[in-house]
């Protein structure tokens, strides 16, 4: 169900205008019913079966195709009022105007049980508005739950729209709690094979200041760098593009670097190194920069 397109502008439509148009005309006391017209007839008829077919989805879990049938019916609720426009006959006719009144009251009691295994919560609420204090699954499809002369609850918007912005903050707040969860059930990736002081001491790290950053032409992944590493500078180019879509922004940023990879040729431009980074939780590379500024072409180890 669409809160906006459906729930709003449907169902919590119909049920609004009942319920203010009886506050308004008839003090949110349940009118009389009078004579039926054929139209009248038809709208209930429609009812008839509805526990039925609900009860036969429900069954099969069709939970889909019993919350459409649902639905449906608060379409049938919404077009009678519709047609049957109370708010002009209130000006000549106060007996229809309480007939068609009193159906639209009592086709939305049996939305208050229709929706009752869906929308349990708006269910109780609707009950509330109505002051539908006992009922039954067994109810639905009787048109007799509201007695005459029975005085409605406070009325209320069933349902609010929402708008674009909350459901926004909403995303984010997901995928905010979705990475805390993650982080929360990361685990390493196994230990490498036993290394020596001395295999580790035959990768020079060093530090390096980012002079420029740049998308390297005809590819998604290869960024840029110009360091100032203290020794005259040098480039290196590094797979990391897709996660500083804005390489621009990393000029004047500490890096590290393995200085003494042996130069490699890359879209024809030569790499001086390797620049280090790790993995987020998204996969998304981070780069390994010192906590505060350091001198450019100072080791690390």
């Amino acid at each position: 169900m669409r809160n906006n397109s459906e729930l709003v502008a449907i169902y919590g439509n119909f049920i609004n205008r009942a319920l203010v148009l009886v506050q308004k005309y008839f003090d949110g006391v349940v009118p009389a019913l009078d004579e039926l017209t054929d139209y009248d007839r038809a709208t209930l008829k429609e009812f008839g079966d509805v526990k039925t077919q609900l009860e036969q989805l429900l069954d099969n879990f069709k939970f889909r195709d019993a919350q459409k049938e649902a639905m449906n019916l608060a379409r049938i609720g919404n077009k009678y009022l519709a047609d049957t426009e109370a708010w002009k006959v209130a000006k000549t006719d106060m007996v229809r105007t309480g007939t068609i009144l009193h159906i639209g009251l009592q086709i939305a009691a049996n939305l208050a049980i229709a929706f009752e295994p869906f929308l349990p919560f708006s269910s109780a609420k609707l009950r509330s508005m109505l002051n539908l204090e006992t009922f039954s699954w067994n109810d639905l499809g009787r048109f007799d739950l509201l007695k005459v002369g029975a005085k409605l609850g406070k009325v209320e918007l069933l349902f609010e729209k929402i708008e674009d912005a909350d459901v926004e903050a909403q995303r984010q707040k997901l995928l905010a709690t979705k990475k805390t969860n993650e982080l929360d059930v990361f685990k390493p990736t196994a230990i490498k094979a036993a290394t020596t002081i001395e295999d580790f001491d035959k990768m020079d790290i060093r530090v390096a200041t980012v002079l420029e950053c740049t998308k390297v032409p005809k590819t998604d992944k290869l960024l840029q760098f110009k360091l100032d590493d203290g020794m005259g500078g040098r480039t290196i180019l590094s797979g990391i593009a897709q996660s500083y879509p804005e390489p621009e922004k990393l000029v004047g940023m500490q890096v590290c670097f393995i200085a003494n990879f042996p130069a490699r040729k890359l879209k024809g431009i030569d790499s001086e190194g390797m620049i280090l980074s790790a993995v987020d939780a998204d996969g998304n590379f981070v780069l390994v920069s010192p906590n505060k500024t350091v001198k450019n072409g100072v080791s690390v180890g």
